[in-house]
Formats: structure tokens, C-alpha cells, sequence
């Protein structure tokens, strides 16, 4: 252990004990509105890690020299933060949303149930689900924007929202293993052991979609009593069709290249010129919110980067078993994604402890909001509809606890 990573530890602790205590800034802010900005600014989650990465540069520029600080930042992989910011602005765009909430409405007007029921219901279960498709990102903010007028509004009581917010976060970690590209901590280790979606849906697949359902199935029954039709009245014209393609285009050719931070940038560039041209047919963008959520993810590779050299020790030194339930309870304070990497570098794991340590790390996706790199998108989204604006940290882990236990247990068959 280095001086350095010493004081990588100590502020990476700093930078959870911010995030889980950031419910209690905003409280302050309201109780003391002479400095309300302050403890807004310190309250909101998506800066903190962002933050105290930050100060962890200062540090090692005071310790080890500047060119060790800037070559260390440099020596990051901020591919990640780059494309959830992208994702997350282009599946959030007008078009794509009439859409998909078109294809849903249609769909549970079939169902044998409330209409408002069963769009909860698919907002929970089969849009956590096609985040194997369209990967994790895009699928929670979707599901976010979809259910945020339904679930996450004043009317429903905040331990079913925190209820629903449990289930919306477990689901989308275990929703995208069904494919071997779309879910963050399997794409880590797809290709250095060799998993192929078929791979993922034999071994993971099965299991994570019948506990979305499950899961989903669950809360959906105690919201239902709550849930009411939605506002009937247009209060827009309707998108064309070939916007809605072109937008639709777009998204898939961001998903497709994930992995190319200058080809999707640049396509991105294209996607605002477009929406800029046909600005008739959209709705302010939510760039604030995609930044935010990247600088978040930005601070995690950051910090991440410095938790190696006690984190590797640990992930090695347990048994199969041991490892999902480690791997399950480390995710929740590190995100999972990071966990896998560091698995992937131990050699001569066993195939069960591979298959232990992502399933321990994506059923404990959804404890935190640092534990999966969808979630403080999530967060972003759908925070004003909680008391204060802000996700408590024991809300959420109280929340996310059951549906963890329904995928821990299906993982562990």
C-alpha cells in the first residue's frame, strides 16, 4: 500500500458516506435557506463522486507531482460516463418516448387488467427486460421517464415508491444479462472468458427474467390501489413517423457503437443539429441531467481506479459460494462493473466462482446508487418525486432489499 492509494481509500469512504448522506443536505437546504445553495450543491448525488475525484487529482498532485496526477487521470477509460450521458439524452428525446409509449399503450390495452395497471406493470418488467437489447442505460431511462408520472408523483405513498424504485433498479441490473453486451459488469469479462449471448441466456437469462417478473408482479399488486388513468387531454402535435425513425436510428447506432467513444460522439453532434432543424417536434433535452449523470460515473472511474489493491486481495480469496454473497454485499459500496473487471484479471478462477461473482454482482445491483452505472441516471430522473427531491439511502436500500433476495435466490439454483 502506497501513500497514494492510502488517500485513494480514505476518499473514495469520504465520497460514500456523501452519497449516502446527500438526503440529508437537501433537508438542510429547506431548514436553511440563507445557504440553501450550498447544501443543494452538496446534496446532489450525481456531483459527489465527481467531486471527490477532484480533490483525489489535487492530492496526487501534491504527493506525487502534477505529471503523475495528469497521467493517471489520462490512464482512465471514460468510455462508460460518455455513452450513459449519450444514451440517456437520445432515449429521452420526444419521438422515442411517443413511441415506445404508443407500442406500451397498445400492449396493455390488451391486458386483462387496468390500463394504468399494466403499464406500470411493463414499465417495471418488459422495458427492465429489452435493456438487453438496447442496453442498461437506455432501458432505465425509459422505464424512468415512463413511470415517473404514474408511480413517482405525489399521491403514492413513499414506501411503495421506494418500493417500486427497488424493483426498477434490481430489474435492470438482471434484466440485461440476457445478452453478453448490453449489462456493464458482463460486458467486463464477455470477451476475456469467452461468454456469447448464448452463453448469457442459458446461464443468466432465464433466471433474471423470471425474477423481473416476479419482482415487477409484486409491486405492481400493491401500487395497483394507487395507480390511476392518465391525463387524457394532447397537449402537442403528434411526432411524423420518419422522426420517429430517425431518432429510433440513431439509438440503435449509439447502442451498436458502444465501444467507439469518437464514432458515437459524433454522432451525437448529428442527433443535436437534427433535433435543432425538426426542433418543432421535440422537447428540451435533458442534457443537465446527462451530464450530471456522467460526471457521477466519471468520479467512480476515477476513485475506482484507486481500490484495487484491496478489493483484488478479497474477490480472490473467497470461495464460490462466498463470492456471489461478497461480491453481492461489495457491490453495493463499489459499482459492479468494476467488481467483474477486477475479477477478470485473477487468474485460474473456477467456472462456478465466474459464474458466482457476475451474479452476485448484478443481483446487488440495485441496493445503491452507486452499485450499477444506470442507476444515477435513474436517480436523476426520478428524485423530484420523492419528499425533499432527493433518494434517501435506506429508502432505497429497504426497497431494493426484497427483489434482491427473489434474484439472489434464482441465481443461486
Amino acid at each position: 500500500m502506497t501513500t497514494i492509494q492510502l488517500v485513494g481509500a480514505i476518499l473514495f469512504a469520504c465520497a460514500l458516506v456523501h452519497t449516502f448522506s446527500a438526503k440529508g443536505f437537501e433537508i438542510l437546504a429547506h431548514r436553511y435557506p440563507r445557504h440553501s445553495g450550498l447544501f443543494h450543491l452538496l446534496g446532489e448525488v450525481e456531483a459527489v463522486f465527481g467531486f471527490w475525484a477532484f480533490i483525489l487529482i489535487i492530492a496526487m498532485a501534491l504527493i506525487s507531482g502534477t505529471d503523475a496526477a495528469v497521467d493517471y487521470a489520462e490512464s482512465r477509460q471514460f468510455t462508460e460516463p460518455l455513452f450513459v450521458f449519450t444514451v440517456m439524452v437520445i432515449a429521452a428525446s420526444r419521438p422515442i418516448l411517443d413511441a415506445v409509449r404508443s407500442l406500451l399503450g397498445a400492449i396493455a390495452r390488451l391486458a386483462p387488467v387496468r390500463t394504468e395497471v399494466a403499464l406500470a406493470w411493463l414499465g417495471l418488467a418488459f422495458v427492465p427486460l429489452s435493456g438487453s437489447l438496447i442496453t442498461e442505460p437506455a432501458a432505465m431511462t425509459l422505464a424512468a421517464l415512463m413511470l415517473a408520472p404514474q408511480v413517482f408523483r405525489p399521491g403514492i405513498p413513499e414506501r411503495l415508491k421506494y418500493g417500486a424504485l427497488g424493483v426498477l433498479f434490481v430489474n435492470v441490473s438482471i434484466g440485461g444479462t440476457l445478452t453478453s453486451y448490453a449489462a456493464p459488469p458482463v460486458l467486463m469479462v464477455a470477451g476475456t472468458w469467452g461468454w456469447d449471448s448464448a452463453y448469457m441466456l442459458t446461464h443468466f437469462g432465464w433466471r433474471a427474467a423470471l425474477a423481473v417478473l416476479i419482482n415487477a408482479t409484486v409491486v405492481t399488486l400493491l401500487l395497483r390501489a394507487h395507480l390511476r388513468p392518465a391525463a387524457s387531454g394532447e397537449t402537442s402535435s403528434p411526432v411524423p413517423l420518419k422522426v420517429s425513425v430517425i431518432h429510433l436510428a440513431f439509438l440503435a447506432a449509439v447502442v451498436l457503437l458502444a465501444h467507439h467513444p469518437v464514432l458515437f460522439l459524433g454522432l451525437f453532434l448529428l442527433f443535436l443539429g437534427f433535433t435543432q432543424a425538426y426542433h418543432r417536434h421535440q422537447d428540451p433535452l435533458i442534457l443537465k441531467e446527462g451530464l450530471l449523470v456522467g460526471f457521477f460515473l466519471a468520479g467512480l472511474v476515477v476513485l475506482g481506479g484507486m481500490q484495487q489493491w484491496w478489493l483484488q486481495p478479497i474477490v480472490s480469496s473467497l470461495g464460490p459460494t462466498a463470492l456471489f454473497f461478497g461480491a453481492l454485499a461489495l457491490t453495493a459500496i463499489t459499482d459492479n462493473a468494476a467488481l467483474t473487471y477486477l475479477g477478470s484479471l485473477i487468474a485460474g478462477l473456477s467456472d462456478q466462482a465466474k459464474y458466482m461473482l457476475v451474479a452476485g454482482a448484478v443481483a446487488g445491483g440495485g441496493l445503491t446508487v452507486i452499485a450499477n452505472a444506470p442507476n444515477p441516471a435513474g436517480a436523476a430522473l426520478l428524485r423530484r418525486g420523492f419528499n425533499d427531491e432527493s433518494i434517501g439511502t435506506l429508502g432505497l436500500l429497504g426497497g431494493a432489499l426484497g427483489p434482491t433476495i427473489v434474484a439472489a435466490i434464482l441465481f443461486l439454483i
